[in-house]
């Protein structure tokens, strides 16, 4: 008996196999021009291109602890308080995933370069921003920190309202109500956050370039476009492990979660037991 064609799934699947091919054929052209043109033989030893890869490793470190120390507070705030606004606060902090990088570049120019609201306050104290590491660091954390609050946020969410509060019956407040509690049942998602976050910060390496004043590297890319493909499949390699590490925490973070909803569910039935009653005589 001949199997029937779906023309439906068929026109799916057609869709399907085009925008895959969409989006991984640059990516593929990427790695197999660079490995045909073999890139890092014909790389000089004094582009820079070495020292602007390390630079970006470790600005996103320290974008990455920054985003940790700041986004987590900010997390569990926008998730557990209710205030005027709140909607409005949420948007204003996702608000930097879809804003073009210039847009995003320029907003902190005006704000903290040296004609900026506050370039003035900064110059009295000797802080000059622009084109300086510090200005690398700020402008990673600005565009990728919404990643990691949105992803703290919903882990937050998703913890019980009932478990946090039996903990502070049992006296847990504050750092160990967070530490004992809410850290333990929300650190894969967090770290999945986190990860996300680092991935998307050492996507702005053409930041690094322009505000390290790394000109060296830029004319490097323009004279040897095979040292510029080696360059960027390195980078490549880096934000694909880094996506995958957040997915597999990802997926971990959904099997605690429905381990969770297992234990409230049974917490939830244990606390409408009805209790026992002797009989009377």
């Amino acid at each position: 008996m001949r199997r029937r064609i779906n023309f439906g799934n068929t026109v799916l699947g057609l869709f399907s196999i085009a925008a895959l091919g969409f989006l991984a054929l640059p990516l593929v052209v990427l790695v197999v021009r660079g490995i045909i043109a073999r890139g890092w033989e014909t790389l000089p030893l004094d582009s820079g291109v070495a020292q602007a890869v390390t630079l970006s490793l470790l600005t996103t470190l320290a974008s990455t602890l920054l985003t940790l120390t700041m986004g987590t507070p900010l997390a569990y705030v926008l998730a557990r308080w209710r205030f005027p606004l709140r909607r409005a606060v949420t948007v204003i902090v996702e608000l930097p995933i879809v804003l073009p990088p210039a847009v995003a570049g320029l907003a902190l120019l005006i704000t903290a370069g040296r004609r900026g609201v506050l370039g003035g306050a900064l110059d009295s104290f000797g802080i000059a921003l622009p084109f300086t590491t510090a200005a690398v660091v700020i402008a990673q954390t600005f565009i990728s920190a919404p990643f990691y609050i949105r992803a703290a946020q919903i882990a937050f969410e998703g913890v019980p309202r009932e478990i946090e509060d039996s903990a502070r019956v049992d006296g847990a407040s504050g750092p160990t109500l967070f530490r004992t509690i809410i850290f333990p049942l929300t650190r894969r998602a967090l770290f999945a956050g986190l990860t996300l976050s680092w991935t998307r910060a050492l996507g702005e390496f053409g930041a690094t370039i322009l505000f390290a004043g790394s000109l060296q590297v830029y004319n490097a890319f323009e004279s040897n476009v095979d040292a510029a493909i080696w360059t960027s499949i390195l980078l490549l390699g880096l934000a694909a492990l880094g996506l995958l590490i957040s997915q597999w925490l990802a997926r971990s973070s959904e099997y605690e979660d429905n381990k969770l909803d297992s234990q409230r569910w049974f917490w939830l039935k244990w606390q409408k037991k009805p209790e026992s009653t002797t009989p009377r005589d």
